[in-house]
């Protein structure tokens, strides 16, 4: 079995494979959804950025994507932990209120995470928070940062750590039913815990969301290997924007904006520039998928326990 596997996937170019995969699971053709992933350079001005943000959407609307997914920071990246705190908003302020309105302008769902929130008892701190809002307009979910991104090196002098003003998040959000199918939301070093994946996957995930700014050096090494991890082990979507470049004096983002199938192959990809990649989300090759490789049944959850099902 593992021989006539290696005969059919080895050696092939990512377009060859992914043609390959269809072929093997499926004997006519399949529906699918058009779904664009978006990659930027944040800055500290958010009204370029917003700009930025309105130009991907209204180019992912006219390649015919139903959903756009916008990366981590879209709205800015501060110069500072002061700035990047003083400059964040409430879910009631303009910025969210600019994409609400850009999703009904363009009928269209969009995933912005995260943003920057205010929360009002907290003057100190924000949240890094995901938000989903659909083609009426309508913010239909957020998501809260569960994993924090806190690195301290003394050896190499590099010192991040989120936690000194962002909250942690205390819940994960079951799957949203969305026009492409149902979408687990998380947000960047969320990634790098496939816990918080197979959970998603356990309540009905057939998507993840990876929207990232992800430090270019950790980038070059594990992007694209962990999120091709993640869909292979929950046989979901995963579809990750990110952020690109230069954001200021002490912050480069990697980019490699991408969608991954079930099967672990790129369908869709940016390269290091400002762009939209588009694919198709095909939950018929999902589910042939994990048909024909039931990994969901073998899971021995006497000997070690099972992903939370959520509320």
């Amino acid at each position: 079995m593992i021989g006539a596997w290696s005969m059919v996937f080895n050696s092939m170019s990512s377009n060859s494979c992914r043609q390959a995969t269809k072929r093997f699971f499926s004997t006519m053709p399949n529906p699918s959804q058009l779904v664009a992933v978006c990659q930027m350079t944040s800055t500290g001005d958010k009204e370029k950025n917003f700009q930025v943000v309105h130009d991907l959407v209204v180019e992912a609307k006219r390649k015919q994507a139903c959903m756009a997914f916008l990366p981590e920071c879209c709205d800015y990246v501060g110069e500072n932990i002061k700035d990047t705190v003083t400059m964040s908003e409430p879910q009631s302020g303009s910025t969210i209120a600019k994409y609400k309105n850009l999703a009904l302008e363009n009928n269209i769902w969009l995933s912005f995470g995260g943003i920057h929130e205010k929360e009002s008892n907290d003057a100190e701190k924000i949240s890094n928070t995901h938000v989903l809002i659909d083609n009426q307009g309508v913010l239909v979910a957020s998501y809260r940062k569960i994993h924090l991104f806190d690195m301290e090196n003394k050896d190499t002098g590099v010192r991040l750590m989120e936690s000194s003003y962002v909250n942690r998040g205390n819940k994960i959000i079951p799957p949203i039913v969305t026009p492409i199918g149902k979408l687990g939301l998380s947000i960047c070093y969320d990634m790098r815990f496939p816990e918080l994946s197979l959970t998603l996957r356990n309540n009905g995930a057939e998507i993840l969301t990876f929207p990232s700014a992800f430090t270019y050096q950790t980038g070059a090494s594990h992007w694209e290997i962990l999120l091709r991890a993640r869909a292979i082990e929950t046989q979901c979507y995963v579809i990750a924007a990110a952020q690109t470049g230069v954001h200021n004096k002490k912050r480069t983002s990697w980019g490699h904006a991408m969608i991954v199938d079930p099967w672990g192959t790129i369908i869709a990809q940016c390269t290091d520039k400002i762009g939209v990649a588009i694919g198709e989300i095909d939950l018929e090759l999902l589910n042939r998928i994990r048909k024909n490789m039931p990994c969901e049944n073998h899971r021995r959850t006497d000997l070690y326990p099972s992903m939370n099902v959520l509320n």
